[in-house]
């Protein structure tokens, strides 16, 4: 352990940061690793590969990942923001790029080959457009003449056509969710709350209208018989056959037949080899962090990084509860990530970027009014009478 005296920047991220929240995350990242040996073996053998290739891949992302997190951790909330606007700006021009030239997977172009890597986008777009959102309310905060709110508004309309175009709705949702997240707690006000969920609501009918696969995803979760629901049906009866304590590691059979048992609906493999009861304790971890964080932002006096903490936390939640409820056929197959769970280099990296900004805004950090010099002025005294 460093010492406290040791001024180097290594010793004081050991000495400030939230090592709570630190180690619920890096059991996340193993986690993954582990149940990648449970729910990928199968897909790469119906896929002609070899057996763990998706294993040494997850595990080859997990290499840079902690990296990536704790060197966004040791960041001051000045440079998140700055840092935040240069991959927003880099990952725009890739997304507007993956619409002409990337790669199409299932009838989405959501993936662009650089360097010999696919990269998603979207996913590293998702925790700098947090960090810019809460930037553009905060500045509302201090200086009301600043179009903040305006600009908010431009920069969601602008990426959230970018996510519909590919198309991704399960990503434009979520993003919308978080984005109406931060206007509320940055203060607006119910009629304008009102506004942004009718408008949210409009935006959900003219999908289901006008988008053929969201239309087939919800009738199928509305009417199971109106068309396939082989994924769902086969997750609910891995779940069912792990019951509290599993079939043990590697004797899971349901898996075997799910199609997506490493992305998707990697959290039911969990269930039929590990039981319930790992589910629970894989729910409490997920359910932690986010708490940990959500009271962080609660008690921080800086506007930026109490919205900009808030914001990541809630997306960090909304995305972990919307893959489960999938699982669990709670809600239509959005085609949404476990967050460090779920099989995927760009997922991996941008969840590792996201909370690596959350444990550089959670870091203890003097308050101004603590460490504020303390003036002495003098007093003036009366003169004394000498005739007194």
């Amino acid at each position: 352990m460093a010492s406290r005296v040791d001024r180097s920047a290594l010793s004081e991220w050991l000495w400030t940061v939230d090592h709570l929240m630190l180690a619920g995350v890096v059991a996340l990242m193993l986690g993954g690793v582990v149940l990648s040996f449970a729910g990928s073996p199968a897909v790469a053998e119906r896929l002609g590969l070899d057996s763990y290739f998706f294993v040494k891949r997850q595990a080859l992302y997990l290499l840079p990942a902690p990296a990536v997190m704790l060197g966004a951790s040791m960041l001051s909330p000045r440079m998140v923001r700055r840092v935040a606007l240069v991959i927003f700006g880099i990952m725009l021009v890739a997304l507007v790029l993956t619409l002409f030239t990337g790669v199409e997977v299932r009838g989405a172009r959501r993936w662009i080959d650089i360097a010999g890597f696919s990269i998603q986008p979207s996913e590293f777009i998702k925790p700098t457009f947090v960090i810019l959102i809460a930037f553009l309310l905060s500045e509302v905060g201090k200086r009301p003449e600043v179009p903040g709110r305006l600009f908010s508004i431009l920069l969601f309309v602008m990426v959230a056509a970018l996510f519909v175009a590919q198309p991704d709705f399960g990503q434009t949702m979520l993003l919308m969710m978080v984005w109406a997240a931060l206007f509320f707690m940055a203060g607006l006000s119910w009629i304008w709350i009102g506004v942004l969920g009718l408008l949210g609501m409009a935006g959900m009918g003219a999908a289901y209208m006008a988008l053929p696969h969201v239309t087939a995803r919800i009738n199928r979760f509305l009417d199971p018989a109106s068309g396939d629901t082989y994924q769902v049906d086969t997750a609910l009866e891995a779940i069912v056959q792990g019951g509290w304590f599993g079939r043990g590691p590697g004797e899971g059979t349901v898996k075997r037949i799910l199609p997506d048992s490493h992305t998707d609906f990697i959290f039911a493999v969990a269930a039929e080899e590990f039981g319930i009861i790992l589910c629970l304790v894989l729910v409490s971890i997920f359910a932690f962090v986010v708490l940990r964080g959500l009271s962080h932002a609660r008690r921080e006096p800086d506007l930026f990084v109490r919205l900009a903490t808030a914001g990541l936390m809630v997306m960090f939640g909304i995305q972990s509860a919307i893959n489960m409820a999938v699982n669990l056929n709670m809600m239509p197959a959005k085609g949404m990530t476990l967050p460090f769970i779920s099989y995927g280099g760009s997922s991996m990296l941008a969840v590792a970027l996201s909370m690596g900004f959350v444990l550089a805004l959670t870091r203890r950090r003097p308050h101004p009014s603590h460490t504020a010099p303390v003036v002495v002025r003098p007093v003036a005294r009366t003169p004394v009478d000498p005739a007194e």
